[in-house]
């Protein structure tokens, strides 16, 4: 009985330092008191604009286009310096959708944008910013890696308000 009394006074000095270091340890890891969680997981440049998906029918058919390549992309992102989000307007669900050039272009490579928006959703960073935005996975009609650091994401949305 002698024996296991010095093991219990080490075991509770043990247990005491471990709850006085926990405290630190978990602040430390994210800080989520901040008010801004997304912010600090995307440490990004987040941006938005809005535009007429009839005006940037181009670009986002160009962009539809790349999607099997910026699946890869997606995957292996894991720091950008800007996220530009371009609300396309006019095409989001409210508004009918997107324009016919757009959404033939988005039947024809169905699977890919599926993959897309799934791999979007899977990926910190992006999820973030576009969850910062109030953009929905199932609104990205395209991404758009236009140089290292760069992506810009298409969304049949409209801004929050």
């Amino acid at each position: 009985m002698a024996n296991t009394r010095p093991f219990a006074k080490c075991s509770s000095v043990v247990v005491t330092a471990l709850f006085m270091v926990a405290p630190q340890a978990a602040s430390a890891a994210q800080p989520l008191n901040n008010g801004r969680p997304a912010a600090a997981i995307v440490d990004s440049d987040v941006r938005q604009e809005e535009a007429l998906a009839r005006t940037e029918a181009g670009k986002v058919i160009s962009a539809i286009n790349r999607t099997r390549d910026n699946i890869g992309t997606v995957r292996k992102t894991t720091k950008l310096d800007t996220v530009d989000i371009v609300f396309l307007t006019d095409a989001a669900r409210s508004e009918g959708g997107p324009p016919p050039a757009i959404e033939n272009k988005m039947k024809q490579h169905q699977e890919d944008v599926a993959e897309l928006r799934q791999e979007i959703e899977a990926n910190a960073l992006l999820f973030n910013a576009i969850d910062s935005r109030r953009v929905q996975a199932e609104d990205v009609l395209a991404v758009q890696f236009d140089n290292p650091g760069k992506v810009v994401i298409y969304a049949a949305a409209k801004p929050p308000r």
